[in-house]
């Protein structure tokens, strides 16, 4: 008798196999309930979790923000930690395979399907929040950019890229901790600093330099084969790729511009109260 998740993966995947015809998704049926599965738990890990545990371990800082906006963006910034950690692991899984180095452009293995499934849920959850909570185009348009390549890979096509380009986001962890250290009172000090420096390292070296460097080789294998796919598919690719490498260089001149001297001269003002605090006995026996 088949329990009772064996008949959802079932009755989801009968649900998949006309948009799987509609738009040559080969692969997407045996990975369809893992997309599901992966937007309903971020959307709960969104709005009941994420705000359940921050009342339990940091109540005052969590009733401290100041209205629904803001309570909604911490607990973004937990799903989008936890997407960043689960994502990683996944794209490092989805290394290292011969059926996909042997054929970039249509090559294939499960682990691939897993972590693409995993990552095409995540971002039908933050396409919708970044509509229903509007606050930058640019969070929209990632969204839905990034939501579309995925859910391409299943025909299947370029899956020895996925992973690499999930890669990407272990810059993410770090950028949520640099966050919430912010909003816990830690701007500045020393945890701050060291985590910021992790942060752009991170961030300019899987983001700008291995990120181009693998869109490089994504446009040239998209050349190669662009006779045995459709042209919009290829346009698609090609423009979405070039919107996502686009938005990096444009976040990390911003945390560039903007984070780093505030960081900057907060550690600057808190090193020179430590060294008043630390003086001040001297001065009072001199």
């Amino acid at each position: 008798m088949a329990t009772l998740q064996e008949r959802a993966n079932a009755f989801l995947r009968e649900i998949s196999i006309p948009i799987a015809r509609r738009f040559n998704l080969k692969y997407l049926p045996d990975h369809f309930h893992t997309v599901v599965y992966a937007a309903l738990a971020y959307t709960i890990l969104h709005l009941v979790i994420a705000p359940s545990l921050s009342q339990l371990i940091v109540p005052d800082v969590y009733k401290g923000l100041k209205g629904r906006k803001a309570r909604n963006r911490w607990n973004i910034h937990i799903v989008s930690f936890v997407n960043a950690v689960t994502l990683s692991w996944l794209a490092f899984k989805g290394l290292g395979h011969p059926e996909l180095s042997q054929d970039k452009a249509f090559g294939w293995h499960p682990s691939v399907g897993t972590a693409n499934a995993v990552a095409t849920g995540h971002f039908i959850w933050d396409a919708a929040d970044a509509i229903i909570n509007f606050t930058d185009i640019g969070f929209v348009i990632h969204g839905f950019s990034c939501m579309l390549l995925y859910s391409l890979t299943f025909r299947p096509y370029l899956g020895f890229y996925s992973p690499r380009f999930l890669l990407w986001e272990l810059s993410t962890p770090f950028l949520n901790i640099h966050w919430f250290l912010d909003k816990l009172g830690k701007t500045g000090g020393a945890l701050q600093l060291i985590n910021g420096i992790i942060l752009l390292s991170t961030f300019f070296s899987i983001r700008i330099v291995y990120g181009w460097y693998m869109s490089y080789e994504f446009l040239w294998t998209l050349w190669e084969v662009k006779d045995q796919v459709p042209t919009a598919l290829t346009a698609t690719l090609f423009i979405g790729n070039i919107i996502l490498n686009s938005l990096n260089i444009v976040w990390f001149v911003v945390y560039c511009i903007f984070h780093i001297p505030l960081v900057l001269r907060a550690s600057m003002l808190c090193l020179q109260v430590h060294q008043d605090d630390t003086d001040y006995p001297k001065t009072i026996r001199g």
